[in-house]
């Protein structure tokens, strides 16, 4: 297996040029299918986790965060980022410190959002959430790790729709040191080429969580990387729920038919 350092390299190199997809497994298994069908490298999701937990997004602590981020790095041969929803602090000193024990998980890239989880003030005042990705920029930096960081702002994922602020944010998170922009909720491709055009040259990555688009169109918006987010967790959650809905309320099982093969599954698994 290729070193830390070596994936951070190659998860750089991935945003030099083109357009690439970032896959979110949600746990060692869903990691390793994702690896093998030729993916790049992946990224984490925090819903995803969360619900394999019976918990709730942003419901998981720390430190089983760290664990999971070290069994899914140390479980692949590709380049792992990391969804570290919002630091797990609020002060930037606390984000940094977090972001410092992330970088020693074997991650090749972590994620830094700008919401605060009170419904009533969904975003860190601007200040701050500048301050957070600077001491982000100064843990990463300090670790002596190439860790890529990515800076998100969440407004239209949390009731603040606002382009001209979300904008705001991307550049100044840009010139606090991240090295990829990220807006969740983007739909629209004006609004998609909009924040890539105010970024540029750093590299945009958008969430893409139902069919609104196409890996062509957003390549030629110059999006340079693709995420899911839980929306294959969603996926798997629906397909399991859809069965077991009719086995519980028809006593039936069609379902199962459509389930992949147990010999095929497992014959995935045994190589590892």
């Amino acid at each position: 297996m290729t070193g830390p350092v070596d994936r951070c390299r190659t998860f750089r190199r991935l945003h030099d040029s083109g357009c690439f997809i970032v896959p979110n497994p949600w746990d060692l298994g869903s990691a390793r299918l994702l690896a093998q069908l030729g993916f790049p490298a992946l990224a984490t999701t925090s819903s995803g986790l969360a619900w394999s937990l019976g918990r709730a997004d942003n419901g998981v602590s720390l430190e089983a965060t760290l664990t999971h981020l070290r069994a899914i790095s140390a479980g692949v041969e590709i380049p792992v980022s990391a969804d570290f929803e919002g630091g797990f602090a609020t002060a930037p000193e606390g984000v940094g410190n977090n972001v410092a024990a992330a970088t020693a998980t074997g991650i090749a890239g972590l994620s830094i959002e700008d919401s605060t989880g009170d419904v009533s003030r969904p975003l860190y005042d601007f200040s701050l959430a500048v301050e957070r990705i600077e001491a982000a920029r100064r843990a990463i930096d300090g670790s002596g790790t190439p860790v890529l960081l990515t800076a998100r702002s969440e407004g239209f994922i949390v009731g603040r729709p606002d382009l001209g602020e979300t904008i705001r944010r991307l550049t100044a998170f840009a010139q606090a040191g991240a090295d990829c922009l990220y807006a969740p909720g983007l739909r629209s491709m004006a609004d998609i080429r909009a924040v890539v055009a105010a970024v540029a040259p750093k590299p945009v990555n958008v969430l893409v969580g139902s069919d609104f688009t196409t890996v062509a169109e957003l390549s030629e918006a110059g999006v340079r990387r693709i995420s899911v987010g839980g929306a294959l967790a969603r996926a798997a959650w629906g397909a399991f729920l859809e069965a077991a809905n009719e086995i519980a309320r028809h006593g039936t099982f069609v379902g199962l038919s459509r389930a992949i093969p147990f010999a095929e599954i497992n014959r995935s698994f045994r190589a590892e």
